[in-house]
């Protein structure tokens, strides 16, 4: 496998001026020059607003719809290999006109702000309106381009620019007495604006399939979802996965990573039991005595967990997962929607259903009326006060299956 390397540019802040351009960690951006590129390039937009958002401010962003970390591919042609510089501490996310109810909250300070990882980061925000009439799945693709397209934009500009930092990445050949192990990770592909990109095709076609770990670091994966913001793998998780960056650290030292097998979440029962089943041939193909698994998701996709937990067990392989529980505002429901009794190491990322109190922010960017609308919130959930009371549901990321949270256990 050839080697991968990420060349982190550090981005220390953003301001709005005159030119886009980085220097000495700040990065400019140029509203009207970027706002004019994206309407050039997705004919769906109708108006664009750039912000430039930073930790520790009196900001709320609503309805965010994706996240992505900006980034420039500098050789190898092919996701996986050679170098890829990425802007280290900065991320886009898309808001604006609201495409489905599992959307998410951004606060950059305050409560709000522990549970999720973009409250540390510098953002541009691109807030858009599209065209009126326009279908969701249409809203949705619009959105989705109007993001990457700007992500391409600044990391562009970061052409020429020293490296803060580089890691590299190689599953060099391990010493034969570590255990093997497998990364399974699922991935939504259910319609209905829950979709995921693999490699520019739906995800839906083609899975379950071994993939490149390092493809996937570089960007392999795109979210085209609106899943409850909870437990959403943006495109900046799917760029940042620290599941496998985890497994890139301990390999050769602690264990041998055998690979990834990147697998779907269907709707259909019989599709859940084919794919399940394939998934579980490819895993035994590595021949591993252990998997780790992520979901996404909640619900539906805890079914397609259970079926890829009992047939790995079943085959001698032991699993470890990653989970989220929707366990109810007193944490005394039901965690998920099924089991198996092979699911017996589980690690939970938190419960999206616990209740938190936002307070008014100075600023707020997105439709703050449409917050009523989001999963985990309702028409009581604006206070006159300009606080909102709100489940963890919805804050992007709070309790993201990847590890990618804040959340930590405590003894009671």
């Amino acid at each position: 496998m050839a080697f991968f390397e990420l060349a982190h540019v550090e981005i220390r802040q953003v301001v709005l001026g005159s030119h886009t351009r980085i220097a000495s960690g700040v990065l400019t951006v140029d509203p009207e020059e970027l706002a004019s590129h994206l309407a050039t390039r997705v004919r769906a937009l109708r108006d664009v607003r750039v912000h430039a958002v930073r930790p520790d401010e009196s900001t709320r962003i609503v309805c965010v719809k994706d996240a992505i970390e900006p980034r420039a591919k500098l050789s190898g042609g092919a996701l996986g290999e050679g170098s890829t510089l990425a802007l280290d501490g900065l991320a886009v996310l898309t808001c604006g006109q609201i495409v489905g109810f599992q959307e998410g909250i951004v606060d950059m300070s305050g409560p709000g702000a522990a549970h999720s990882p973009f409250s540390s980061l510098q953002l541009v925000v691109i807030e858009a309106d599209v065209a009126p009439d326009l279908a969701a799945k249409e809203h949705e693709a619009a959105l989705r381009a109007a993001g990457l397209a700007a992500a391409a934009f600044l990391g562009e500009r970061a052409r020429g620019c020293a490296p803060d930092r580089t890691e590299r990445f190689e599953l060099a050949a391990p010493a034969s007495d570590l255990p093997r192990l497998a990364y399974v990770y699922m991935v939504l592909t259910q319609g209905l604006l829950h979709d995921t990109w693999f490699l520019g095709r739906n995800a839906r076609e083609g899975l379950p399939e071994r993939v490149d770990p390092q493809v996937l670091l570089d960007g392999g994966l795109v979210s085209g979802n609106c899943v409850s913001a909870c437990d959403k793998n943006t495109t900046w998780h799917h760029q940042n996965n620290p599941l496998i960056r985890e497994l890139y650290a301990r390999h050769g030292r602690e264990l041998d990573l055998a690979g990834v097998v990147l697998t779907p979440e269907p709707t259909r029962l019989a599709e859940k039991e084919r794919a399940a089943a394939r998934a579980v041939e490819l895993v035994k193909q590595l021949d591993v005595t252990g998997a780790v698994i992520s979901k996404e998701g909640f619900g539906n996709p805890d079914a397609d967990l259970m079926l890829l937990i009992r047939g790995l067990e079943r085959e001698g392989i032991r699993t470890v997962a990653l989970v989220d529980e929707f366990a109810g505002t007193d944490g005394g429901s039901q965690s998920l929607a099924d089991t198996t009794d092979e699911a017996d190491a589980i690690v939970s990322t938190g419960n999206a259903n616990a209740r938190i109190r936002l307070p008014a922010m100075e600023r707020t960017l997105g439709p703050l009326a449409r917050v009523r609308d989001l999963a985990g919130a309702g028409a009581q959930s604006a206070r006159s006060d300009g606080a909102l009371e709100v489940e963890l549901q919805t804050l992007l990321g709070s309790c993201n299956q990847l590890g990618t949270s804040r959340l930590r256990a405590r003894e009671v």
